[in-house]
């Protein structure tokens, strides 16, 4: 992923499927950098679509505690807590103080996207989850979590993309 999302690396139109998932899931996360990249840390906490309570930072905090959820507590099994949320918020992704940062917000997704890549890496795209959904209390092939978090990335990008025309006309794909 670059820096700011500009030079995204288009998807491969014939690789394996592991290279497949990789390069759609590599190329959304890279679309919501570069959403984001380029603006301030008043227009990045901006909720511009009222009565929404959505901004691009609640939607970079919210896409950490994803990766960090899918890859690392349901497909390893690990015991972590969440980033943001809490039993009295549980969008607390989406609801910051002023003392919490982009510059803080943004590395830890982007700490969240290289330890769910080391997660991922060396696991078959068949191998079962090691825990269950905390909410449908299924388990999960690593295929089936990789086709999630892209659709949940292309899902946000869509809403981070109505987001930045709103704060600054700034449109594209």
């Amino acid at each position: 992923m670059t820096s700011d999302g500009s030079h995204r690396l288009e998807p491969p139109t014939t690789a394996n499927e592991r290279d497949m998932l990789d390069g759609w899931l590599d190329y959304h996360r890279a679309t919501l950098a570069w959403k984001c990249s380029g603006l301030s840390e008043e227009q990045l906490r901006r909720t511009p679509l009222a009565p929404s309570g959505l901004s691009l930072m609640g939607l970079v905090r919210h896409m950490a505690e994803v990766e960090r959820y899918w890859f690392r507590e349901i497909s390893l099994g690990a015991d972590l807590p969440d980033l943001y949320s809490t039993s009295e918020d549980r969008d607390g992704d989406f609801h910051f103080t002023e003392a919490e940062t982009w510059a803080s917000s943004e590395q830890v997704w982007r700490t969240e996207v290289e330890l769910a890549r080391k997660a991922a890496a060396g696991r078959s795209l068949d191998a079962v989850s090691d825990a269950a959904s905390h909410h449908r209390g299924e388990v999960f092939s690593l295929r089936w979590i990789y086709t999630h978090m892209i659709e949940e990335y292309a899902r946000h990008n869509g809403h981070a993309d109505l987001l930045r025309e709103h704060i600054d006309g700034a449109t594209g794909e």
